[in-house]
């Protein structure tokens, strides 16, 4: 069920940086942005966090587009050369840090969280005990991926999502325009990382800076799982999600990150491109 979590967070990187080759360091900024707007939704109306969530995307759609808008211009458009891939990296950085303190601004540190009928409740199979909280948000972080897996393989936008990273010449005789197929596909990443938060604020309380601590976890899954590929980075994701699981519980929390990372070089060493990378 962590896993399931854990991949939510990453489809998100594994579109821009997995196939736009976009170091959107700021990734986990905007899941806790979208945490925090199912809180206002949740405590001010009493709406369902993943309901107020799926109707705040066309909002953060359009926030990806913009930002995404406002890269091309300044890096992209000009040509990459190791100074601007820098400069990009030191403007999500700057995305990152604004996001928090915004949001610190406006919120405190405190942590927040949300009411929901299901959080507190439990499925019992036997010896073994489902939460809810951690069950909802796995299953919709599924259909998440199912969704846009179809979308990716399915559709003439999909496909040309996919291809925009490997032949832009090609993409442009078959009429497609790889800046706006871009921009479609940057803002369908922060999109997830909206509904990411939803799920997020339902598993545990949350705060600005979470979002650091996130920074690291979601490039590895990425990177493991294989660039661009969302069944690797379920695939990943769940592994991750298992490793840190038992090792919290037998060996303790601190000793958690260290073996995912373990599995992360590990897995470089004897896979370069990823468990399910081309």
């Amino acid at each position: 069920m962590l896993g399931g979590f854990y991949a939510a967070m990453t489809v998100g990187i594994s579109i821009a940086f997995g196939i736009l080759d976009i170091v959107n360091i700021a990734h986990p900024a905007f899941i806790i942005l979208g945490a925090y707007v199912a809180y206002l939704a949740n405590t001010s109306f009493g709406v369902d966090p993943i309901l107020a969530s799926i109707i705040a995307l066309p909002v953060f759609y359009w926030l990806g587009a913009l930002l995404y808008q406002i890269y091309h211009l300044s890096f992209e458009k000009r040509g990459q050369d190791a100074q601007d891939s820098l400069r990009g990296l030191a403007f999500f950085f700057g995305i990152l840090f604004i996001t928090e303190v915004m949001l610190v601004l406006e919120f405190g540190v405190d942590y927040r969280y949300v009411q929901a009928a299901y959080i507190e409740q439990k499925w019992q199979i036997g010896v073994v005990d489902l939460p809810l909280r951690m069950l909802v948000p796995c299953v919709m972080s599924l259909v998440m991926l199912a969704v846009l897996e179809l979308f990716l393989t399915r559709t003439f936008m999909g496909r040309a999502i996919m291809a925009v990273a490997q032949d832009q010449f090609a993409l442009r005789l078959m009429a497609a325009d790889p800046v706006r197929i871009k921009r479609v596909a940057f803002a369908i990443s922060i999109a997830t990382a909206s509904l990411a938060g939803a799920f997020l604020i339902i598993i545990q309380p949350v705060e600005p800076s979470m979002g650091r601590d996130y920074i690291g976890l979601v490039f590895a899954i990425c990177v493991l799982g294989g660039l661009g590929s969302l069944a690797g980075t379920l695939i990943a994701a769940v592994l991750l999600g298992v490793a840190e699981s038992f090792t919290a519980t037998f060996y303790g929390p601190s000793w958690a990150p260290a073996v995912s990372f373990g599995l992360l070089l590990l897995t470089l060493a004897f896979r370069p491109a990823g468990l399910m990378g081309r």
